[in-house]
């Protein structure tokens, strides 16, 4: 099963792979076809009523494979209103070959007649609830004419998420659906085919422009990001706390030790440093820093530059244990996870050997071993983000592999970006989501920089937003 916004995704990754919509669309309304062909018999009337975006695209490529039947083709409402270039081109092409082609501009004079099948081409997975005009009318008109009535994709009206269906949806004896199962499909009685269209399985497992759309908030989301790091370390924090503002953060704060706190705040003035009296993370602050994530919602990214100091680790430990929100556990603060119980949502992103510190897999070749990733993924009940040539994001269930990057990357503190990103993309997407748009945006701001070595994990801030707002 697939919902409506990964499907939507998966499209988009097809394309980037060289399968463009056009090539999918063509696939679609040959299956179409096929499903009209085996509810009607040689001659019958075959009426298609086709919206103006891409569904009704799919059932105008069906046409030009249904030339053994009396064919009527209504478009609901004006040739110029179709709103994408493939739906159109495949109008222009029915009229220039003859095809009887009728565009409907007044609902209230749609006349089906008394076809023996009906497709439903008007609205697709994207729109759902009440239907408006002109699709109300043509929706009524549909579900009295006495017909096989065939969807394509979803009846129109019906919530292929939820399966939510309207009074005024279209009463379906058959929908053809395409790739996936929908989820909203399942409840309907009616047959329900599902059809391969060709969407290469590389659209589904490896991470394109698609998860990046897909797991980028809008750049107006407002999240919190509160990084708890440093220590021994200062340019780790600092460097998570600024990819989270070049991804999209409201603001970011940065919890240290007072002892580093005027020299995180020089890296820069757009950081709010919160330094506590201390050398070093301690238990003595945690009560302090749950309260201050609690109260602000914030996305917590903890672990950059924290160091291993048992008093450091312990305080880490509690703060996993006692808070409930959104969080990125990173560099010294994964090794607890795996002995913590929570309830706060996590995306670990270890590295090769701390993954294996954590009792994972000991992988040289992270994408080989994605599957014993997912697997430990599942034992852990968290999101695990592994970093190498390829990062493989999983969560027990779904994995998706990021091959996006240079080798440059090699260098250190392009974690720490990472890790801010995804906390910056937590705020408002799944975390499965956010954490494979952080992989693509992170490799791909590397790549955009066309460096072969000498890349600092600095250099990729200026070119996040780039990517992420650029690209989507």
């Amino acid at each position: 099963m697939i919902t409506t916004a990964r499907m939507g995704a998966v499209d988009r990754n097809a394309a980037a792979l060289g399968v463009p919509q056009k090539q999918l669309m063509e696939s679609s309304g040959n299956a179409v076809a096929r499903v009209v062909r085996e509810v009607a018999s040689e001659g019958d009337s075959v009426t298609i009523v086709a919206g103006r975006g891409n569904n009704g695209g799919d059932a105008l490529v069906a046409a030009r494979f249904l030339d053994g039947y009396d064919l009527s083709i209504q478009l609901l409402g004006r040739p110029e209103a179709i709103s994408t270039d493939i739906a159109r081109e495949n109008w222009e092409a029915l009229e220039e070959a003859g095809y009887p082609c009728e565009s409907v501009t007044d609902s209230a004079v749609l006349e089906l007649g008394e076809p023996d099948v009906v497709v439903d081409a008007m609205l697709g997975t994207g729109i759902s609830g009440e239907l408006r005009e002109p699709e109300a009318s043509a929706a009524r008109a549909i579900n009295a004419c006495d017909a096989t009535v065939v969807s394509v994709d979803v009846p129109s009206g019906v919530d292929a998420d939820t399966g939510d269906v309207p009074e005024s949806a279209v009463e379906a004896d058959r929908v053809v659906t395409f790739h996936d199962g929908k989820l909203g499909l399942a409840e309907l009685d009616c047959e329900v085919r599902v059809e391969d269209i060709g969407i290469p399985a590389a659209a589904e497992r490896y991470v394109g422009p698609g998860d990046l759309e897909l797991g980028t908030p809008a750049p107006d989301a407002g999240t919190r990001v509160f990084v708890i790091g440093g220590g021994p370390y200062t340019g780790a924090p600092a460097l998570s706390a600024q990819a989270a503002l070049r991804a999209g953060a409201e603001l970011s704060f940065l919890a240290c030790p007072d002892s580093i706190g005027d020299v995180l705040a020089g890296y820069a003035e757009d950081l709010i440093v919160q330094a506590y009296d201390s050398d070093r993370l301690s238990p003595d602050e945690v009560d302090d820093l749950i309260e201050t994530a609690t109260k602000h919602d914030d996305v917590v990214v903890l672990g950059p530059g924290l160091g291993t100091a048992d008093e450091t680790l312990d305080a880490a430990r509690t703060f996993l244990e006692e808070f409930e929100g959104p969080m990125v556990v990173d560099a010294d603060a994964l090794s607890i996870v795996p002995e913590v119980d929570t309830d706060a949502t996590l995306v670990c992103t270890p590295n090769r050997k701390e993954l294996a510190g954590m009792g994972g897999p000991e992988l040289d070749d992270l994408e080989a071993g994605a599957d014993e990733i997912e697997a430990f993924a599942a034992d852990l009940g968290h999101v695990v983000m592994a970093k190498a040539e390829a990062d493989v994001v999983s969560d027990g269930e779904r994995t998706r592999i990021s091959t996006r990057g240079t080798p440059g990357m090699v260098v250190g503190g392009t974690g720490d970006t990472l890790a801010g990103i995804t906390a910056a993309f937590m705020g408002e997407r799944d975390p499965l989501d956010a954490a494979a748009a952080a992989a693509y945006a992170n490799g791909r701001a590397a790549e955009r920089l066309e460096k072969g070595g000498g890349l600092l994990a600095s250099d990729l801030l200026d070119e996040l937003p780039g990517v992420i707002w650029g690209e989507r």
